[in-house]
């Protein structure tokens, strides 16, 4: 392909661009404003990201479509990823359709558990997360409100009432328990606290009980008692802030050549749950680029996916926002807004979904069987005869040569062995020296381990090149320990994720393995893993040298914030146990200075 002359004869409207490898597969899919500055902004840099660079050195030609508007190039673009599913673009894989509740339209209606298209007459509400959602709500629903949820076939082939009559669950409208006004009246409040308004819900309720006891109709007043304290437990167990508003809220969380994309539903002010993504990576990407990749599949590729909420809230703005809420007024005729900048109770939905993004993609890292995948591909990517079965890594952590700590992690196929974590306080070094941190830590531990404290690795991992990997096979050289193979890890020069140079000999050049290469994420898990566990000692051993409190070092924080914090909390161990939150609601503490205190109580 004459890439310049193609250049120049590319057209300037919007469109959709396919990279196409010499064997014919689509390697790409793109969309863009101007084609012309787009596609040759691929061959006109030499600043590409990694994934720019693995994809522009597969390409054979490229072929183009020109669209009339951006929002027509954002849907061709996602039609053709649907059907393509390219390599390079991020895929989103679960089309199932969401859960709803079903209240059917007949004179006594049903509560019911419903998916699929909305054919059927009656209301719909919803989508709930998964099917446990639906059916929790639904079992929640049926002791506060009592409308029935029995099958049609069932409910009309009732000659006395049944099991939930006497457990107090339904009202028996079947043999004619309950009138058709009452319990009209109860399906009026079910569909209340469906659509968000529980606080309406819990004040017709309140009234009614007093009017009920005021007209002595204790019984009617004691019934509507057990349905307020149901509905207290309800909301108890649903709502997560208070705030009104329908939203779907989006994090991404990256570590280790992974990424977790979390979607919380915000529907009526409540949290209904939230569902997870791992999208596979062809190489590190920022968060605004996943969230650019992700969200328009979200909306636009899904099959039965057609609940759109009024607001979607992420962290960060992305670059096709205003192409994708144009695309969704025209195809659906809904209006949609997109939020970054959020406050109150919005905070706290986007904070719930980071807080679950994090802890999903940890989670993920350790699962077992992920690891054993991960296991055999470093098997395979160094060439060994067998899986190894127990890693150990090594990491220095100082602030300008104080306090040098040294880490030593362990992973097995199961995951990090916490409990046999090292941490080493390197003494009697020149400040700054990591090779002699290095030498001092590896000669302590590993001269326990031929002691028989515990077992050698397979595989010793250092954080660093050629002069970290010279003084580790120095030490097992002089300690006459064999049998571990010794790996260096060095960043690259723009020290990010995917582009690290690994090291088997202390001279020579080292050697890369793919972006999105297993044995890498495995390696990148255990490195960062042991410099987290490095960088948690080091602050310790430096705080311990601090005879002053530790609030007096924050910025901001003066005698009488101080002692504003200490009588909330009723003393420093009280302020170290209370969430960002719950500091920031201190009077006097902005959000600034409350993220300050507990990130320094923390060591964040």
């Amino acid at each position: 392909m004459n890439i310049d002359a193609f250049l120049k004869s590319l057209t300037t409207h919007p469109g959709v661009y396919r990279m196409i490898a010499h064997d014919g597969e689509v390697l790409y899919v793109g969309k863009a404003k101007n084609l012309k500055n787009r596609v040759s902004s691929y061959f006109r840099s030499n600043q590409h990201s990694p994934k720019t660079a693995a994809l522009v050195e597969k390409i054979d030609h490229i072929e183009v479509t020109v669209t009339n508007s951006e929002t027509e190039a954002l849907l061709l673009e996602q039609t053709l990823i649907k059907s393509i599913k390219p390599p390079f673009n991020i895929l989103l894989r679960d089309d199932k359709s969401y859960p709803y509740i079903y209240l059917s339209g007949q004179e006594f209606p049903r509560l019911a558990y419903y998916r699929g298209a909305k054919k059927l007459p009656g209301r719909y509400f919803g989508p709930y997360p998964s099917a446990a959602a639906v059916r929790e709500t639904l079992n929640l629903l049926q002791k506060v409100f009592n409308v029935r949820q029995c099958e049609d076939s069932f409910y009309r082939n009732r000659s006395r009432p049944c099991l939930q009559y006497q457990i107090e669950r339904c009202k028996a409208p079947c043999v004619g328990l309950i009138s058709q006004q009452e319990y009209a009246e109860d399906v009026r409040l079910t569909i209340m606290f469906l659509e968000g308004k529980s606080n309406e819900v819990r004040l017709e309720l309140t009234e009614a009980m007093h009017q009920a006891s005021e007209k002595l109709e204790f019984e009617k007043a004691a019934v509507l008692r057990d349905q307020l304290e149901a509905l207290t437990y309800v909301q108890s167990q649903q709502f997560v802030e208070t705030d009104s508003g329908n939203a779907d809220v989006f994090a991404v969380a990256l570590q280790s050549g992974m990424a977790c994309v979390q979607v919380v539903f915000v529907r009526g002010g409540r949290v209904m749950g939230n569902k997870t993504y791992y999208p596979a990576l062809k190489s590190d990407l920022s968060v605004t680029e996943i969230l650019d990749e992700f969200i328009p599949q979200y909306y636009l590729g899904g099959q039965g996916r057609r609940d759109f909420p009024q607001m979607i809230i992420t962290a960060e703005p992305f670059e096709s926002q205003d192409a994708l809420l144009e695309a969704i007024r025209q195809q659906h005729n809904v209006n949609m807004s997109v939020s970054s900048n959020v406050r109150t109770a919005r905070r706290g939905w986007l904070r719930l979904a980071q807080t679950n993004a994090d802890q999903y993609l940890a989670s993920h890292l350790a699962n077992r069987e992920n690891l054993f995948k991960r296991f055999e591909s470093l098997r395979d990517a160094l060439s060994l005869d067998e899986t190894p079965q127990r890693l150990e890594c090594f990491d220095i952590s100082h602030t300008q040569g104080e306090r040098t700590v040294a880490s030593c992690v362990v992973f097995e196929h199961n995951g990090p062995v916490r409990n046999q974590y090292r941490r080493f306080n390197i003494e009697d070094i020149t400040a700054g020296d990591d090779y002699a941190a290095m030498e001092q830590a590896l000669t302590r531990r590993y001269t326990r381990l031929k002691r028989g404290e515990a077992k050698l690795p397979d595989i010793l991992i250092v954080d660093g090149g050629k002069g970290q990997l010279k003084q580790a096979r120095r030490v097992l050289s002089d300690l006459q320990i064999q049998g571990v193979l010794l790996l260096g890890i060095a960043k690259g020069e723009t020290r990010k994720p995917g582009l690290e140079t690994l090291f088997l000999e202390d001279t020579g050049p080292g050697f890369e393995l793919e972006r999105d290469s297993p044995a890498l994420h495995l390696i990148q898990h255990i490195r960062d893993e042991a410099h987290r566990f490095a960088i948690v000692g080091h602050r310790q051993q430096r705080d311990k040298k601090r005879t002053q409190s530790v609030l007096e070092d924050i910025a901001g924080i003066g005698p009488k914030r101080r002692k504003e914090l200490l009588t909330h909390f009723g003393g420093l161990q009280g302020l170290a146990r209370a969430s960002q939150q719950e500091i920031e609601n201190v009077p006097g503490i902005s959000k600034k200075i409350a993220e300050d205190v507990y990130a320094a109580l923390h060591n964040v």
